[in-house]
């Protein structure tokens, strides 16, 4: 899942080199957290976060044919300061 979810994400950005996806392995979820350049961040989360249900809905369906449940998370640059 994490290479299908870093692959969308690329393809999305100005700058994918910048493009950083992690998976968290948990007993009964696992969790991809998506990190962008801060400018890049609106391209992955899309107006109203369309773009980003639409990775969430495809990565779902992906994970359910393998009966494993995923979440997709978006890092954004307030998450890594640790702010609101």
């Amino acid at each position: 899942m994490k290479e299908l979810v870093e692959y969308i994400a690329k393809y999305l950005v100005d700058k994918p080199e910048q493009v950083d996806v992690k998976e968290i392995d948990g007993d009964s979820l696992n969790v991809i957290e998506v990190k962008t350049a801060p400018e890049d961040s609106g391209k992955v989360i899309g107006r109203e976060g369309r773009i980003a249900n639409a990775i969430r809905t495809i990565v779902k369906a992906a994970a359910a044919k393998q009966q494993k449940k995923v979440n997709v998370e978006i890092i954004t640059e307030d998450k890594q300061q640790g702010g609101v």
